[in-house]
């Protein structure tokens, strides 16, 4: 049977994709990468489709970071394989950091194709 790894674990998974990806994109990133132990569903969650929010990317008064939500790896990916689960928090990451560089460059491409995509799942729950 399959354990899905610890909060420790998949601290240390983030930990090694972090020290793979180049140190200019941390730039202005001053709260870091967070992981959190909870899982967040999307407020427009319906259904049996339930929409979970794996990471985000933040912008407050204090500064800017990435929060990962270990409760929804959990959840949504309880029964995949250690390297899979490698493979879905490296996408979910990049992802934030995409929402991070972005903004540091004004750009909002990403985040409208995020919006689009959450057009698609209103009109067919997917």
């Amino acid at each position: 049977m399959y354990d899905f790894p610890t909060i420790e674990e998949v601290h240390d998974i983030l930990d090694s994709i972090a020290e793979e990806l180049p140190k200019e994109i941390f730039k202005e990133l001053n709260e870091g990468i967070i992981l959190l132990p909870e899982y967040k569903i999307h407020p427009e969650s319906r259904g049996g489709n339930i929409l979970y929010i794996m990471g985000e990317y933040s912008v407050s008064f204090t500064g800017r970071n990435i929060r990962i939500y270990y409760g929804s790896f959990k959840r949504a990916y309880g029964d995949i394989s250690r390297d899979r689960l490698y493979e879905k928090l490296r996408e979910t990451l990049l992802h934030e950091f995409t929402h991070h560089l972005e903004s540091l460059a004004g750009e909002r491409d990403l985040e409208i194709e995020d919006a689009e995509r959450l057009d698609e799942y209103r009109r067919y729950g997917r």
